[in-house]
C-alpha cells in the first residue's frame, strides 16, 4: 500500500456568501422606482464523503486546505447571486474526524456517507427585502455571511473483517501474501511492516463471496501505552470482526507461544477491553520449522484459548483450512452482530455551531456578543442608516440580548460589541 497515510489534518473553509444589492428601479416612464436589489448567493459547504475509491489520507499530507466556492453578489431587477460550489472531499471508509481538542465530530464508515465540515456563509438580502409600507426606499442591504472555518484532525481506522495480530516477524505479511493478492514487503527481521496491508480473500467453502483481511504491523510488549508506535497500529484492529492471533514457535521469537499469547491479549485488553470479546483464532505459524507437531496441536493457551491450527505460509500447509475457519467466523459475526455494534458509532455525529448569541465580558461594563444569529443581525451595509439601525435593534432584542446583558450584570451605558459593530447599551 504505497503512500499509506492514516493521520492527517484538514483545514475546511466554507465559501463566503455574496452581498445583497442596493438598487432602485430606473426605467423610462417610472418616476420613482422602488427598491430592486436582489439577494446574494450563499457560499458552498465543505463536505467529507466516505468512499472505497480512496485508501488512505495521503491527499491531505501536503495539502490540507479545502474550500467551498464563494457566492456572488445580488444584482438589479431582484436578480439573486449564484450560489458557491460545494466542495466534496473524498475520504477513506473508516475515517474519524476530531476537533483540535480531541472530541470526535464524525465517523465515516459507510459508502457515500457525508458530513459537513464547514458550512458556507448565507447570502445577504437585497434592499428589496426591506420594503415596507413605512419604509419605502431602504438604502441598505445585508452583507454576505463569512463561511465557517475549522481545523480538524483526521484519523483512519481500517475497516477489515479479519485482523492478523502478532509479534514482529511472526509471519503475518507472508500469510496475507499467500491467501490474498496483497504484496507486502517481506524480510526476515522485525518491523518489516510499518503500515497495514489489506487483502481480499476468496472464501470458497463459505456462503461469503470474499472478506477483507488486514495485516497489522507487529505489536510488542507495551504497545497499549504507545511503545513501538503501538497506538498507531492498535487502532486498526478496533473495527475488525474477527481477530487471528499468530504465534511464532521458532527460536528467533525469543518467547514461547504461551508468553506471546499472554502478552498480546494483555495489550489488546489494555488498549480496549472489548477487543477480547471478538471472535478469535489462535494459530501457530511456521509449522515447517517445528519438529514435534503434536506438541502444539490443540495446546491450551491461558484460561480459555487453545491452538486452533498449525500452518505454514511457506509450504502452504493448512492455509485452506485457515481461510475456511476465518470465513465461518466472519459469516457468523455478520449474522449475529450488526456493523453498528462492531464499530461503535457508525453514524455521522453532527455538532453544528451553536445558533443564537453568547456573551463574553471584556472589561468593566464592556461586553462582546458571539454567535451566528447575532452576527447576522448586524450584517447590514449601512448600519448608520436610521432604518437599518432600527432593524438591528429589533433583531438583537428578539434574540434576547437585553435579558442576557441584564443577567450577566451589564449596567446602562455598557459598551457592547457585535463583530465590528459596537454601541452603547440602554435597557429598552
Amino acid at each position: 500500500m504505497p503512500g499509506f497515510v492514516d493521520q492527517a489534518q484538514l483545514h475546511a473553509k466554507g465559501g463566503n456568501g455574496g452581498a445583497g444589492a442596493v438598487v432602485f428601479r430606473r426605467e423610462a416612464h417610472v418616476a420613482k422606482g422602488g427598491p430592486d436589489g436582489g439577494d446574494g448567493g450563499s457560499g458552498g459547504d465543505v463536505v467529507l464523503e466516505a468512499t472505497s475509491k480512496v485508501s488512505s489520507l495521503l491527499s491531505f499530507k501536503d495539502q490540507p486546505f479545502r474550500r467551498g466556492g464563494d457566492g456572488t453578489h445580488g444584482g438589479p431587477k431582484k436578480q439573486h447571486g449564484k450560489e458557491g460550489s460545494q466542495e466534496i472531499v473524498p475520504v477513506p471508509l473508516g475515517t474519524v474526524v476530531k476537533d483540535l481538542e480531541g472530541r470526535v465530530r464524525a465517523e465515516l464508515v459507510s459508502e457515500g456517507q457525508r458530513w459537513c465540515a464547514a458550512s458556507g456563509g448565507r447570502g445577504g438580502q437585497g434592499n428589496a427585502r426591506f420594503l415596507t409600507n413605512r419604509r419605502r426606499a431602504p438604502a441598505f442591504a445585508e452583507q454576505g455571511e463569512v463561511g465557517e472555518e475549522y481545523w480538524f484532525d483526521l484519523e483512519l481506522k481500517l475497516l477489515a473483517d479479519v485482523a492478523l495480530v502478532g509479534f514482529p516477524n511472526s509471519g503475518k505479511s507472508t500469510l496475507i501474501s499467500r491467501i490474498s493478492a496483497a504484496k507486502p514487503t517481506i524480510a526476515d527481521y522485525p518491523f518489516t511492516t510499518l503500515r497495514p496491508n489489506l487483502g481480499v480473500v476468496r472464501a470458497a467453502s463459505s456462503n461469503l463471496t470474499d472478506f477483507v483481511v488486514a495485516d497489522i504491523p507487529g505489536l510488542i510488549e507495551g504497545a497499549s501505552q504507545g511503545k513501538g508506535l503501538g497506538h498507531e497500529f492498535l487502532r486498526h484492529i478496533e473495527r475488525a470482526r474477527v481477530l487471528v492471533i499468530l504465534l511464532d514457535p521458532s527460536a528467533f521469537s525469543g518467547l514461547g507461544i504461551n508468553d506471546q499469547h499472554e502478552i498480546l491479549l494483555h495489550e489488546l485488553k489494555s488498549y480496549k477491553p472489548e477487543l477480547l470479546d471478538r471472535p478469535r483464532l489462535c494459530i501457530v505459524t511456521k509449522a515447517d520449522t517445528v519438529d514435534d507437531v503434536e506438541k502444539y496441536s490443540s495446546q491450551k493457551l491461558g484460561r480459555s484459548d487453545k491452538v486452533d491450527l498449525l500452518i505454514s505460509s511457506q509450504s502452504g500447509e493448512n492455509l485452506t483450512g485457515l481461510v475456511s475457519l476465518m470465513a465461518n467466523l466472519v459469516e457468523t459475526s455478520h449474522e449475529t452482530e450488526s456493523q453498528q455494534e462492531i464499530i461503535g458509532s457508525a453514524v455521522v455525529v453532527h455538532r453544528p455551531t451553536p445558533e443564537g448569541l453568547e456573551l463574553e465580558k471584556l472589561g468593566e461594563n464592556h461586553f462582546a456578543v458571539r454567535g451566528k444569529d447575532a452576527m447576522r443581525a448586524v450584517a447590514l451595509s449601512e448600519v448608520m442608516d436610521t432604518d437599518a439601525l432600527e432593524i438591528v435593534e429589533k433583531r438583537l432584542h428578539k434574540l434576547g440580548l437585553d435579558k442576557a446583558l441584564s443577567r450577566i450584570g451589564a449596567r446602562p451605558g455598557a459598551t457592547v460589541e457585535v463583530g465590528d459593530f459596537s454601541f452603547t447599551w440602554e435597557p429598552s
